[in-house]
């Protein structure tokens, strides 16, 4: 049974991409013979396809990711995790969620995005729903394939931010999920798996904490 070429990983680290535009990236699928793909398990992204690159995403050349310009640098006092619903009970959770909510739903410049996401037989679907002054403005619901459940999250947080970022009166984002942990990914620089999303959302709060530095973001956990 033949094996994969030696090295065949530490060689794509090393290997510039750029060195001949006509020669496939050396972790490319069309680099492997046939016998080669059938002893390689789940699902492949050919990394031919630089779109796909992951180190490309942390180069110190994005603004966000640049040592003195990173958002947890400059703007940490704009993001927050509400650690606030410690209570088991459910009753007191509950209300806790719904004093916040009627509380932002009566200023016009406050936007609360709720985000969920779940996969079933390889399905994920999204689904974001974002509300100002007690009026639901943009529904969104997406499905892709092959994706695990954080990616899904993140990219259902990420439209409901990007949406809010859009309106120029909004200097509050409240995002409600059930999963802080996945959120917290966002301010992760060494979450690369994640990388594109959070380079998404990232670039979007960085211009709103630009444009106004008393703009501000909080993310709610939602009982599941």
């Amino acid at each position: 049974m033949l094996a994969l070429p030696p090295n065949h990983i530490i060689c794509s680290l090393i290997d510039s991409p750029f060195n001949s535009p006509k020669r496939h990236h050396s972790v490319s699928l069309k680099s492997l013979t046939s016998c080669q793909r059938l002893n390689v398990k789940g699902h492949l992204v050919n990394s031919n396809n630089k779109v796909y690159g992951i180190f490309l995403f942390f180069s110190p050349l994005y603004l966000e990711l640049s040592p003195g310009s990173r958002i947890i640098d400059n703007y940490s006092d704009c993001f927050s995790f509400n650690l606030s619903i410690r209570n088991k009970n459910e009753k007191i959770q509950c209300q806790q969620l719904d004093n916040m909510v009627l509380e932002a739903s009566s200023s016009n410049s406050t936007a609360i995005v709720i985000s969920d996401a779940s996969i079933k037989n390889d399905i994920a679907t999204s689904i974001s729903h974002m509300y100002i002054a007690n009026q639901l403005l943009i529904k969104i619901l997406h499905h892709t394939v092959l994706v695990t459940t954080t990616e899904a999250k993140l990219f259902t947080i990420r439209c409901g931010i990007n949406q809010a970022c859009s309106k120029n009166n909004i200097s509050k984002i409240i995002v409600v999920t059930n999963s802080i942990h996945t959120a917290k990914k966002i301010f992760d620089s060494i979450s690369y798996p994640y990388q594109s999303q959070a380079m998404a959302i990232l670039s979007n709060l960085h211009q709103s904490f630009t444009r106004n530095q008393s703009n501000s973001i909080e993310f709610w956990k939602c009982l599941s």
